[in-house]
């Protein structure tokens, strides 16, 4: 690709040709007008794809949605998923490509171009990015501990530990993979309110994560460029293998037939259109920046409008993809589940008839002394008719009641799915292969969340990587404590979800009615010489952000009538317990809540008071009616070709002719507007 333009400063002065001046995108670069110094852009568009599929791929395609489609009616939240993904996903994903491919800034630059009292907009997705980044990096290091723990057969999670002669009772009450993952790996506590000691294998752990991706970002997108080959090419390799393997394992297709079975009466509950659309807005990573970040160094005639249905399209097979997996996957283990369990009731019934004789009608017609030749549905069908009448207390054993205890993020990735590699043949070799899978899913998720902060910041990338490395690394060890994985479940539930939707609604708002929708478009086919269908300025107007605005409003209603809770371990019972967030726990939800969404009346009322300020020192072009009055250079006291040079002169760039687009737009001005007042007005 080509070089583009550098990102503006995100201070006072901002860089922009002025061929840019009446117009978003603007008309490209004008003979006689010297450009800035250009800087790198993406070397390939493959490149660039894998970027933006990398970014909004990420775990909770593997961990978020195949939970939430067994949950919400299989199938039918299938059909309800692409619908949301049609009328608001595509249509707000093709608006932050356009926006950053046609202004080429970041995620503040754009908004403030929009104009100055939006930038808040764009601060407030940095601090959002920094709080998903705090905790998502932590979720790489236990990726990392499991990958390196993998390598060992058998693995450490398949049996529980012994101590003497006894086994561990906790491990025994629970199972050796749920032991391995609250008691090995994150010696956790039994409520958030007992803080514990930090955990140093894990702390060791997250300090190679953040190594991983400070050396993955030092160069920029030329170095996290070159990543993106493996880290966004190499999870679809794995799940094709994880496929054919899991589609070759009994109980694969009763797992998969589970899930997609549809149930339509849930297209009634507003709970599930909530979950369908914040699944939609999050697998595409809007509000985030990162979006706009990418796309801000391609060409301003490459087709973002493909590029939006393309990445979506891809983002959504993927889900469809992890979901047959993980469930051909669970289907398998919920079957040798259910095995175990005919087993166990088969031997309680051998004892049965070996203490005393029993009605020769209860006896079943499969051999009893054999349970691995006894076929699941067959024991069923006894148990159905004479289970009840045999005395010692067997139990149904059924395939459908183990698929239903659904299990999600962290619960499916570290122990359901773990659990059932173990299963497998040559598991240490399964296990280490999906690790690497989630540890690559995460990094490319990884460095677009670090772009969506660093790409509007600065444009000198080097230093400013290492700082927020080891920033992110040290405030990130308030995860590492052995309450730890009760505060990144706290962060992944509510520091992101509000203030992203949020700003994702003055998004929406700002193009569509402050810049205006017809405008915008107008801009995107100067870009792409061609014009969008009318129908996303509709979508924007009113589907997308009526949409948003309910979204926010369920989200608020939700946290206003049930109190947060929080899954918990409890060491005794050696089970999950549902508990309340303390008080404090709350406080703390409040402030990143309040602190990811403050700058964007900050900014409103910055920019306001700050144009008010300089309205009442200023005396350029006075008017006394203080309306806007047509200035010549003979009429104003400060002619136009000064104002020109006076900005040319303050941000360092070569004077050339300006263009006629450009002084015709200075010389409509404000009463009492200077060059700065100029420069917020015009786009200079």
């Amino acid at each position: 690709l080509t070089s583009k333009p550098p990102l503006p400063y995100d201070d006072d002065t901002v860089v922009t040709p002025d061929s840019q001046l009446c117009s978003l995108a603007g008309e490209g670069s004008q003979e006689g007008v010297v450009e800035p110094p250009a800087r790198d852009g993406w070397d390939s568009k493959l490149e660039y794809f894998l970027a933006q599929v990398g970014f909004s791929v990420g775990l909770g395609n593997v961990w978020r949605f195949p939970y939430l489609c067994h949950q919400n009616g299989g199938g039918a939240f299938l059909l309800l998923y692409v619908l949301l993904m049609i009328l608001v996903g595509i249509p707000l994903f093709f608006l932050e490509l356009a926006a950053g491919q046609s202004i080429r800034q970041g995620s503040i630059g754009v908004w403030k171009h929009i104009s100055p009292k939006l930038s808040g907009i764009g601060y407030s997705s940095c601090v959002v990015c920094f709080f998903v980044a705090l905790y998502y990096n932590v979720i790489i290091g236990w990726s990392l501990f499991y990958l390196g723990n993998s390598f060992q057969y058998p693995l450490p999670w398949e049996e529980c530990p012994k101590h003497g002669n006894t086994t561990v009772e906790e491990c025994t009450a629970s199972s050796p993979t749920t032991y391995f993952w609250f008691r090995k790996a994150l010696d956790i506590t039994d409520s958030i309110n007992e803080t514990g000691e930090f955990n140093p294998v894990i702390t060791c752990c997250l300090l190679a994560a953040w190594t991983i991706v400070c050396m993955g970002m030092f160069k920029g997108i030329k170095s996290s460029g070159k990543v993106m080959y493996f880290s966004s090419i190499f999870p679809y390799v794995v799940l094709l293998c994880f496929l054919i393997r899991g589609l070759m394992l009994d109980g694969a297709a009763e797992g998969i037939k589970y899930m997609f079975y549809p149930k339509l009466e849930i297209w009634g509950e507003v709970q599930v259109w909530r979950q369908a659309a914040t699944q939609v807005f999050f697998a595409l990573g809007l509000g985030f920046g990162s979006v706009i970040a990418y796309s801000s160094y391609n060409p301003r005639s490459n087709n973002c409008h493909r590029d939006a249905l393309t990445v979506s399209t891809i983002n959504f097979l993927t889900s469809v993809l992890a979901s047959l997996v993980v469930f051909a996957v669970l289907g398998f283990r919920a079957r040798e589940v259910a095995m175990l369990c005919v087993t166990r009731n088969l031997e309680k019934l051998s004892e049965q008839f070996s203490v005393g004789p029993l009605d020769r009608d209860l006896l079943p017609g499969f051999n009893i002394s054999d349970p691995s030749s006894v076929p699941l549905e067959a024991y069923r069908d006894w148990f159905t008719a004479h289970g009840a009448k045999v005395p010692g207390n067997l139990t149904d054993c059924s395939l459908e009641e183990e698929m239903n205890k659904g299990v999600e993020g962290t619960g499916l990735a570290f122990i359901a799915f773990t659990e059932a590699m173990t299963l497998f043949p040559g598991s240490p070799f399964w296990s280490a292969l999906f690790f690497l899978m989630l540890l690559n899913l995460g990094l490319s998720t990884m460095f677009g969340t670090l772009e969506g902060i660093l790409t509007p910041l600065t444009d000198n990338f080097k230093v400013l990587k290492l700082f927020s490395c080891i920033i992110g690394f040290l405030i990130g060890m308030l995860f590492t404590q052995r309450c730890g994985n009760y505060f990144v479940m706290m962060f992944d539930d509510y520091s992101a979800t509000l203030p992203l939707i949020i700003v994702v609604v003055f998004e929406c708002f700002s193009v569509s009615w402050v810049y205006s929708a017809d405008r915008f478009l107008d801009d995107i086919e100067k870009m792409l010489h061609w014009r969008p269908p009318v129908i996303y300025k509709y979508l924007w107007k009113y589907v997308c952000l009526l949409a948003m605005l309910g979204l926010l409003g369920a989200s608020l209603l939700r946290m206003c009538f049930k109190r947060p809770t929080y899954t918990a371990w409890n060491r005794e019972t050696a089970s999950e317990v549902t508990l309340d967030y303390p008080d404090w726990a709350l406080a703390v939800l409040a402030v990143l809540i309040i602190f990811a969404t403050l700058p964007v009346p900050l900014g409103y009322v910055h920019s306001t008071l700050r144009n008010r300020t300089r309205h009442n020192s200023s005396g350029i072009g006075t008017n006394t009616r203080g309306v806007y009055t047509k200035c010549s250079t003979v009429e104003c006291d400060t002619p136009v070709a000064a104002l020109l040079d006076e900005h040319l002169e303050r941000n360092g760039i070569p004077k050339g002719p300006p263009s006629p687009l450009a002084e015709e737009n200075l010389r409509l001005l404000p009463q009492g507007e200077g060059v700065e007042d100029i420069e917020d007005s015009t786009g200079l």
